[in-house]
């Protein structure tokens, strides 16, 4: 079934906003942080930075790897999405509807927030 360029383009709008929320958002924080491990450096200014890194081996250590690397998460979130509209277009529209909204809000906000501090 071949997509029409407003599905693919409201499709790639929702892929952006779900693999961001999963990679970098806060509040998907506690499903990330059982595959990393944290540290805490101080940096030449003095000012503590916390890293995340992947935890090592196993399972654990692929999602980590995986969530680490959001062009890697995209992959996964596009099959998932692009097959549930495929196979389930009643339930997956309006998902993918609801992301696509969001992910135009978040693309708005972020452009302000640039515009705001220049």
């Amino acid at each position: 079934m071949p997509l029409t360029f407003v599905e693919l383009i409201a499709l790639g709008l929702a892929i952006f906003r779900l693999t961001h929320l999963i990679v970098f958002d806060k509040i998907t924080e506690f499903l990330r942080a059982p595959f990393f491990d944290e540290s805490i450096v101080v940096e030449e200014d003095g000012e503590e930075a916390i890293y995340l890194s992947p935890k090592k081996g196993g399972l654990v250590g692929f999602i980590g790897e995986l969530l680490s690397c959001y062009w890697c998460t995209g992959i996964w979130v596009s099959c998932f999405l692009y097959g549930g509209y495929f196979f389930f277009p009643l339930y997956f529209n309006p998902l993918i509807t609801l992301l696509a909204v969001a992910g135009i809000a978040a693309i708005l906000e972020a452009a302000v927030q640039s515009w705001n501090t220049a």
